[in-house]
This record gives structure tokens, sequence and C-alpha cells, in this order.
């Protein structure tokens, strides 16, 4: 098969709320996007079956719902969807050269890279199976769900410490279980969990591993299997006589050990990243906050957004990259029109 070659005035990596509040934008500015919703389509919303914090609906929406009624907002403005996964951006020369991982290419005036951070899972039984009806790895977008319900929380930095402490709104204990002793959040969190932990509300299983998540999607999460050793990965030495494995009685299971940003495709190109591969863009105030070190390329949602990753924060980064593309391909536009312009004046 003969890879196709087009060319895009816009072209929108990912689908998730970042990427089609783009696509939504842009549309109405006519600036025809194509929108590629590679290989994680609607995004991390998508694993949730329910969203009662996005503005709008009262009664709450699922998350599939939510990403089908704006994918089709999109194309009522004329974006283009199309399933591809971004393998590089060639940003060496204008246009931008955008190959995909089937060899189709693409070139296209402006991009914004909205594909998403990918949450990073444990791999074991009942993880995937369970993922939206029970298991999360969004505290503050499903926590409400499981009300008065024993919680756990997997992971020992940051992130988890602060699902942990998010969670004791609603839980009637949260169990923080990290697989080694030492834990490797801040020393502000590890305060603040510290007083949780004195009040009764979060209890630490140190040297712990979460082994598999039992329940099913009708009825959610019924028990975990858990296994601790006291010195530290007891999925290790799980036939040593000093480990324990053991079934443990929780509603709804929260994996916290991070997020890895989808921008493989960018790390040949100018725009920088951090030690973890986030997207640095301008910030501060004004236009262009969304530009990164490329001109003409912006990035929006969690693939640059590692602290809050909510979906309406992504939405409105999405919108403010839309206006900032936008703002560039007008500048092109009157920059191609100026030797026309002094043609018809000799």
């Amino acid at each position: 098969m003969t890879a196709t070659e087009e060319h895009r005035r816009l072209i929108v990596a990912g689908t998730g709320i970042a990427g089609l509040t783009a696509a939504i934008y842009a549309g109405r500015s006519n600036n025809d996007p194509l929108v590629l919703e590679g290989d994680e389509p609607g995004g991390q919303l998508t694993l949730t079956s329910e969203v009662e914090n996005y503005p709008g609906f009262p009664e709450g929406i699922s998350g599939p719902d939510l990403i089908n009624e704006m994918k089709e907002q999109a194309e009522q403005f004329g974006a283009e969807i199309e399933h591809g996964v971004v393998e590089s951006v060639d940003d060496s020369e204008r246009p931008f050269r955008v190959e995909l991982s089937n060899g189709d290419v693409y070139t296209c005036d402006a991009f914004v890279a909205a594909s998403g951070a990918s949450a990073r899972t444990l791999g074991i039984p009942g993880e995937d199976d369970l993922m939206g009806y029970g298991v999360s790895t969004c505290a503050t977008c499903d926590g409400a769900f499981f009300r008065g319900e024993d919680m756990l929380v997997v992971g020992g930095g940051d992130a988890a410490f602060e699902e942990a402490h998010f969670l004791t709104k609603f839980a009637d204990t949260v169990y923080l279980a990290h697989r080694r002793e030492e834990f490797r959040a801040e020393d502000y969190w590890i305060d603040k969990v510290g007083k949780k932990v004195e009040e009764g509300e979060i209890e630490l299983l140190r040297n712990t591993e979460l082994l598999e998540v039992h329940g099913s999607p009708e009825d959610g999460v019924d028990h975990v299997t858990l296994a601790t050793n006291e010195t530290g990965y007891p999925s290790e030495h799980l036939d040593d006589a000093e480990t324990e494995t053991y079934d443990f009685d929780v509603g709804a299971v929260f994996v916290a050990i991070g997020h890895t940003p989808n921008t493989e495709y960018l790390e040949d190109t100018g725009v920088e990243l951090d030690d973890t591969g986030y997207i640095q863009t301008r910030g501060g105030k004004g236009g262009n906050q969304t530009a990164t070190g490329v001109e003409g390329l912006f990035g929006a949602g969690d693939v640059v957004d590692y602290h809050y990753q909510q979906a309406v924060t992504a939405a409105g980064m999405g919108c403010k990259a839309a206006i900032d593309a936008d703002g560039y391909l007008e500048d092109l536009d009157d920059a191609a029109a100026e030797p026309e312009a002094a043609e018809a004046d000799d």
C-alpha cells in the first residue's frame, strides 16, 4: 500500500478533552483541523464510567459519552477525525512533516500536541477488567463514587500521598500501600498524611504490594490480594516463608504510580521537554501561552500539565492552543500576502 501524503493547515494530535476542544475552536476559525486520535482514542476520560465534575452536566455523564459528544461537535465545525499514531514530527523545515506509524505522511502549517499522558498501571490480574468499575487512576475524578467504602491507594510518591489525603473526604479508611519501607513523597505530603494517620483516617501499609483485584464490572471491587515482606518488594519474594499473602476487603483501588507523557514523537524536535517528558510551554500572561520552543507547534492538556490533570483544565488549555495556533496561521497568511501586495503596487 502506498503511503499517503497530504497537506493540512492544522493537525491536532489527540482526541482527549484538550485535543477535541482545540478541534472545536480550530474548526470554528475555519482552520479545517485534522485530528489524529492515536492509540488511546478519547484519552484517559474513556476509563471513567461517570464524570460528575465537568461543567454543564448536573446529572453527570460517562467519560465515553462526553468524548463522543465532543467529537460530534468538532466534526460539526469542520474537523476531520482519523485514526493515526504520530511517529515523528520533522520541524527542520516548513511546513512540518508529520509521519504516522502506518507510514502515512502529512504536512501542516501548525501543529497542536494534545497527545496526553498515560497513567502507569501495575499489570496485575483484575486491574484492566475493573478499570472504571472500582479501579481508577484518578482520585479527584472517581473518589466520590465510593463514599463510605474502605479504599486502597497504591504508590509511594507525591501523587499517591495527595490522592490518599484527598480520598479521606469520602472513605471510611484509606489504606496506602507501598512496596518499600521508605516513601518517595516530599516531606510536605508525608507530614500532611501523617496527621491523617494520627487521626485514624489513613493507614500505611509499608513493604506491601497489590497482587490482584477481585470483583466484577457489575458489582465493582470486592476485595484485593496483598503481599507483605519486611525486606520490601514482596512480589519478588513470594516463595519466601517471610512473605505473607492475604485477602483484604476494600471497595475501591486507586493506582497512583505516575503518568508517562506521550511525547516520544517530539524527542527529535526543538520542543523542550522536562526530565520526565512533559512539554514545556511559554505560559505566563497574554497570548501564546501554549507555544513551545518551536514556532507553530503548541502543547495542550495532560501532555503539558502534570499537576492538575483534570478534564476541565485540559479543555481550557485546548481552547488556548487553538486560539494561539489561529494567531500564528493568520500571521503566516499575512506574510504570504505581503509580496503579492508589493507586486501589485509595482
